[in-house]
């Protein structure tokens, strides 16, 4: 219909209209129970004794600077959460959401432009041509939404942005452990190159005095051949050990995105793990501490908030969908008359679309999203079985291997006791040469067995950090005032 010399205000229209919608057909959301005991299993028992819980600090609020003693170590971390490309990719998905949402968001309100049409047709009664100019702001099919529709693509829309942050989040503490764990085993490496660079040393002395005593007919040439032969291993192992200690530098170079700083990669020499500051005791607390400790268990949440928002829409399909066309402005029949008195004009033009038949599509898109929050719910409950497991793993590691390191060392230092034992008794000719080399073999296999136990146990301590939340300390206000204006996260 058009009316002519009286305006209605299409902010007025506006209003009015928004208070009408805001019908949601999104289910109540309930947060599933948590699918595992409640409590972590206790840590096996060594030697007949259960070992006490471990008290300390909470993970989540032990920022990495604080974890991490040493400060070549906090810089790599700095460096990485900086320059890693992962890292930053997954920020960039979270401006990608974010925009996302601000476009969902605006599809709740009208969208008014500056409109101009000039037309010239026929008369309809004597065939005359006549023109028509028409000016003034427009709003072209805009959504009423009365049952709640976009109001739940919107709320889909801000669950999606608020898991990408969770994402981002959990980024983060993977790649502060994996740093972490590339350093240790960086420092791994120097200690074991370290040792096979003596050890070859001391073969290669053996290999020296075996030809001297077998020149001089005081030793066997099958001597000479073991010593040679145990020369020859440890140089292979001193191999093996610089192409892993290779390999792990490109590693953590790679998380870093960016090479190793000259200054830290130089001051690793001569580092020994026994040496590291040791990391604080952390508190294991209860399973449900995880929901809110665990930036991953919070996003898989949001992504289910997300999956029943998308229901609502899905529910709102059955409905009627209103939309409304509408223009106020001046119109004329000549161009010249736009802007004279009384050439106000207003038109209106609302549409009613109710689905009728469409083969079944509404259903099968109402059944889509009902199996995708089935199938985020399955996701959301195997989130929190993974990190109860990643959890007991760690209180497990924690628990046994310090004592397995106490036993390994006590056997290293034996071992080099009958080394020296060995090596008397051989240049005394009370012992065969084939006794002191498989002291030799004892001894060395012992050392290396200490130091990849000392590694396990720092890597494991640094997987108990992650597993606990740890690793991430920011809290950006926009999430949080976006989660606290969402009635699906209320």
């Amino acid at each position: 219909m058009t009316m002519r010399k009286k305006t209605f205000p299409l902010a007025a229209l506006a209003a009015a209209a928004l208070l009408l919608s805001g019908c949601s057909l999104i289910p109540t959301y309930e947060r599933p129970a948590a699918p595992v005991e409640a409590s972590f299993p206790p840590p096996p028992a060594i030697d007949g004794a259960q070992p006490q819980a471990a008290t300390g600090a909470v993970a989540s609020e032990l920022s990495y600077q604080q974890f991490f003693a040493d400060p070549r170590l906090v810089q790599l971390v700095g460096i990485a959460l900086s320059s890693n490309r992962d890292l930053r990719a997954t920020s960039l998905a979270i401006e990608q959401a974010r925009a996302q949402f601000q476009i969902t968001r605006a599809n709740q309100y009208p969208a008014v432009g500056l409109a101009a049409n000039a037309s010239r047709a026929p008369n309809v009664i004597n065939g005359a041509l006549t023109n028509s100019f028409q000016v003034g702001l427009a709003v072209t099919s805009w959504e009423i939404d009365f049952f709640g529709r976009l109001q739940s693509l919107k709320e889909q829309a801000l669950a999606t942005y608020l898991a990408s942050e969770e994402g981002r989040r959990a980024a983060q503490t993977s790649l502060v452990a994996g740093v972490a764990n590339g350093w240790l085993a960086l420092q791994a490496d120097e200690e074991l190159l370290d040792l096979s660079r003596r050890t070859v040393a001391t073969r290669e002395d053996s290999v020296r005095l075996t030809k001297l005593r077998l020149d001089n007919g005081v030793s066997s040439a099958l001597d000479f051949q073991q010593a040679d032969s145990l020369a020859q291993s440890a140089r292979a192992t001193l191999a093996q050990a610089q192409r892993q200690r290779a390999l792990d530098e490109n590693s953590l170079v790679l998380l870093l995105g960016q090479p190793l700083p000259a200054d830290i990669r130089s001051s690793l020499a001569g580092d020994r793990l026994a040496d590291v500051p040791p990391f604080p005791a952390l508190q294991a607390g209860l399973p449900s501490d995880l929901l809110v400790r665990r930036p991953d268990i919070r996003q898989s949440e949001q992504q289910l908030i997300a999956a029943n928002a998308n229901i609502g829409a899905a529910r709102a399909a059955f409905f009627p969908r209103i939309s409304l066309t509408a223009q106020a402005g001046t119109a004329s029949n000549e161009l010249s008359g736009l802007f004279k008195s009384g050439s106000s004009a207003f038109s209106i033009a609302p549409s009613l679309v109710l689905p009728i038949f469409d083969a079944g599509r509404n259903r099968a898109g109402l059944a889509s999203s009902e199996a995708g929050r089935d199938i985020a719910v399955a996701q959301y409950e195997k989130s929190i079985q993974t990190a109860f497991r990643e959890v007991a793993d760690a209180l497990a590691g924690d628990a046994t291997l310090a004592e397995q390191l106490r036993a390994l060392q006590a056997q290293a230092q034996a071992e080099s006791g009958r080394f020296e034992l060995s090596d008397l008794r051989y240049r005394n000719g009370v012992a065969t040469y084939l006794d002191l080399l498989d002291a030799q073999r004892s001894l060395f296999g012992a050392q290396q067995a200490v130091v990849q136990t000392r590694l396990l146990q720092r890597q494991n301590q640094v997987s108990l950090y992650k597993a606990l939340g740890g690793g991430w300390t920011d809290q950006p206000e926009m999430a949080a005032s976006a989660a606290s204006s969402s009635p699906a996260t209320r």
